[in-house]
């Protein structure tokens, strides 16, 4: 794996924040499935679900065009694991929210609720805040390094006309692609298959979900669906 790919999409990216616009991330890995809204009981501990119900839901997803494995939920701290709370918002049902500074991810629901995922997020130097929107969406995406990563990275350079998507593909097996004003900013929110990721500033300015809880996410979202980034 290419340890530094913070900035992977299917196309172009320089690893800097632009102004005006999101900031990017980093990568070389990625994959797939999971549930809805968990209605949580019984063995739940504060934080949300138990590892027993964890180890369900974030489970294999071996139906999917590159079968996924199950997510060591060990690595993962209990309070990322997705969860339904009270969160409220003015943004109409659908929104995503991102809230880098506590490191999750929110789909805001009726009634004063919301699906929380925790996430990875922008590192120092690479957080951003303002609204974009899905502007599209894929399934498991070829990305191509941009040409400043090459520099970069030279090992990189093998990917110059285009990585297949699968599980070592930086987009993982779900992206949704955020726009501003018409224009791709180049920025994602992506599937990881690195639970040690989640909780953390990894990347150069886009938002990894576990793969489990991307697709999930990825299902019940529109394009155009509007994306809040808060100040972090």
């Amino acid at each position: 794996m290419i340890s530094d790919i913070r900035n992977a999409d299917d196309g172009r990216m320089d690893g800097r924040a632009r102004p005006g616009l999101l900031s990017r991330r980093s990568f070389l890995a990625g994959s797939a499935l999971g549930l809805g809204a968990l209605g949580l009981a019984g063995c739940a501990n504060p934080d949300g679900m138990s590892l027993a119900e964890a180890a369900k839901v974030y489970g294999p997803v071996p139906e999917e065009k590159f079968p996924i494995p199950a997510v060591d939920v060990s690595k993962v701290k209990p309070k990322y694991f997705r969860r339904t709370v009270r969160y409220e918002t003015e943004e109409a049902p659908g929104t995503l929210i991102v809230d880098p500074t506590n490191y999750y991810v929110y789909r805001v629901e009726e009634d004063g609720m919301a699906t929380r995922y925790g996430a990875n997020v922008g590192r120092q130097g690479f957080l951003w805040s303002g609204d974009a929107y899905v502007g599209r969406k894929s399934e498991w995406a070829t990305w191509t390094p941009p040409r400043e990563m090459i520099k970069r990275q030279p090992e990189v350079a093998k990917y110059a006309r285009g990585m297949p998507g699968g599980l070592d593909n930086p987009l993982g097996a779900r992206t949704l692609h955020l726009y501003q004003n018409g224009v791709y900013t180049l920025y994602t929110i992506y599937a990881t298959s690195d639970p040690e990721s989640i909780g953390s500033g990894v990347t150069s300015g886009c938002v990894g979900l576990l793969s489990q809880d991307m697709i999930e996410l990825y299902d019940r979202t529109l394009v155009k669906t509007k994306v809040v980034v808060l100040p972090a």
